[in-house]
């Protein structure tokens, strides 16, 4: 892998895609350093689309980055390939990673029907910027998180942008078990393999307006 791989549009990663073009062009809008190009395109992503777990798992449009312009919400994997394919299209180096985590805020819904509270493969971001590395996680809207009095994560292009070990009132919230790692293109087969083997109902999409239940966790 080199490092123009990173610059590459991948199957799920459509940086070459007009829309995906387009939105990032439109997003970065006067900005000349890579720093706040990054800083619009990661709040971009992060807010302007809703953060929305109940998508079947079976279909590959559930990890497209270019599928979460047309719906205008999708869950971690595609809002982080979305971020991934618009960097990639102003010239930003970026990869997706991945990282096995327990959510200690899971809808009963989603517990339910997935069978477990860990969320194997979450996604976020890495970006190249000022010669490094740099996580940024733009799964949760800001709307989302005050509902349910998460601190939303901010992003300021230098220091990893992770999920918080716990929300304001000092609850436990997310905790990471275990990294997965990066890649050029989301790994669906790799994804799809994990999450037939330890959620139920896999191949399932889930019922329901996650963005209206979250208020009951």
């Amino acid at each position: 892998m080199t490092d123009d791989d990173y610059l590459k549009p991948g199957k799920l990663i459509e940086s070459d895609d007009p829309a995906v073009i387009a939105f990032a062009r439109e997003t970065i809008g006067d900005a000349t350093d890579e720093v706040e190009k990054a800083l619009r395109l990661f709040y971009a992503v992060r807010d302007n689309f809703l953060y929305d777990p109940y998508l079947p798992l079976d279909k590959p449009e559930s990890y497209s980055g270019r599928q979460v312009l047309k719906a205008g919400r999708g869950w971690c994997v595609p809002k982080s390939a979305l971020l991934t394919a618009a960097a990639r299209a102003v010239s930003i180096m970026a990869r997706p990673g991945y990282a096995d985590v327990k959510n200690h805020l899971a809808t009963p819904k989603m517990i339910e029907s997935m069978g477990t509270d860990v969320f194997a493969w979450h996604s976020y971001t890495e970006l190249f910027l000022k010669g490094k590395w740099v996580k940024a996680t733009p799964a949760f809207n800001k709307s989302m998180c005050d509902k349910v009095g998460i601190k939303p994560l901010d992003f300021d292009g230098e220091n990893d942008s992770l999920f918080h070990e716990h929300d304001k009132s000092g609850n436990r919230h997310m905790e990471y078990i275990k990294e997965r790692g990066t890649f050029q293109d989301v790994p669906i087969d790799l994804m799809r393999e994990t999450f037939r083997e330890i959620y139920k109902g896999s191949d399932k999409k889930i019922e329901g307006d996650f963005q209206e239940e979250i208020t009951e966790v």
